[in-house]
């Protein structure tokens, strides 16, 4: 069967245990065995729940036929990439391609102010990148992809474009495997903590796809990008010192392209602001605002406005959606 006709069974039981995740991985590994047989598989592996259980899984089934690859786009989190390495290169003896692509990126996003531009170079620059590598290998026959079943439902719905085969040049026309298209995000976390790949990849809390590029409004700067990355670092830091890592949906930090005034060790300063953003949803359609204890806000703020060159205020958003949305761009 083609697998963008693989439909999830309406009588399919929700995976919520280590057996079921283990009875899903065993057939998975069946199927992929049958669908590959001895071809090689070509999956971009960006660190995100999706990409690293559709990798683990993938391992575990035909190993060194899979090659991944890995695309440091400069907009990806403090020690996301140095995470992908250790897990599936050092822990899981992946066939990995490191590409540190950062350069290529942020030359291209220079002086671009404009979201919607900003997200079309940041996707379409990822695309090249990731076909250049893909015709330096020989022997690809298939592309593994993330794609879960709210992916199909949203695309079937006219509500997004589906990613499938993400637009690559007619000469990369590759089979799909698509192992967790049938599962929910709920599943995929379990199904990815049976495959023992570790709890802050397995519970990562949602990332766009442009990365910190969204969260560094107006035209990227590296000085500008790096506080975002910085305090948003110093954010999940103290929430996983708090017991608040998991309990809250989502969590980042945002520096806006203005700057104000503040004093630093007696001297005037002329610096940007940092927004910190933590919210809770069920269904993303309406989105509520976390209240922190006023300690841990001065305490976080203290650490921003200290630690990250750059910033000297820190402002706390208190928004729901609506009428603002979860991200700024």
């Amino acid at each position: 069967m083609d697998v963008m006709e693989i439909r999830r069974p309406e009588t399919m039981e929700r995976i919520t245990t280590p057996e079921l995740a283990q009875a899903f991985i065993d057939e998975q590994i069946a199927l992929i065995k049958e669908q590959v047989g001895d071809g090689k598989v070509l999956l971009a592996l960006s660190g995100g729940v999706d990409s690293s259980v559709v990798a683990a899984l993938l391992i575990k089934a035909i190993g060194q036929q899979l090659v991944c690859v890995h695309v440091n786009h400069g907009l990806l989190r403090k020690g996301e990439p140095e995470q992908v390495i250790k897990v599936f290169r050092d822990e899981m003896n992946a066939d990995l391609v490191y590409v540190d692509a950062v350069d290529r990126f942020l030359d291209k996003l220079a002086g671009v102010t404009d979201p919607e531009e900003k997200r079309h170079i940041i996707g379409s620059e990822f695309i090249d990148v990731f076909a250049d590598e893909a015709r330096k290998l020989d022997g690809i026959q298939f592309l593994a992809q993330g794609t879960i079943w709210p992916d199909i439902l949203e695309s079937e719905a006219g509500i997004k474009a589906h990613h499938n085969a993400g637009g690559l040049p007619e000469d990369l026309q590759f089979e799909l495997v698509e192992p967790v298209r049938i599962l929910f995000k709920d599943e995929v976390r379990v199904v990815g903590k049976q495959l023992g790949l570790p709890d802050n990849m397995v519970y990562r809390q949602p990332f766009p796809g442009p990365g910190l590029g969204v969260r560094c409004p107006g035209a990227i700067t590296r000085d500008r990008l790096e506080a975002v990355r910085e305090s948003d670092a110093i954010l999940r830091e103290e929430f996983s010192k708090n017991g608040l890592e998991g309990k809250v949906w989502q969590y980042f930090t945002v520096v806006p392209d203005f700057k104000s005034t503040g004093i630093k060790d007696g001297k005037r300063t002329f610096d940007w602001p940092c927004i910190i953003r933590a919210i809770n949803t069920t269904d993303v359609v309406e989105v509520t605002v976390e209240h922190l204890d006023p300690a841990l806000i001065d305490h976080i703020v203290k650490r921003i406005t200290t630690e990250v060159p750059g910033i000297n205020r820190v402002l706390f958003d208190y928004t729901p959606k609506p009428p603002a949305t979860v991200e700024y761009e």
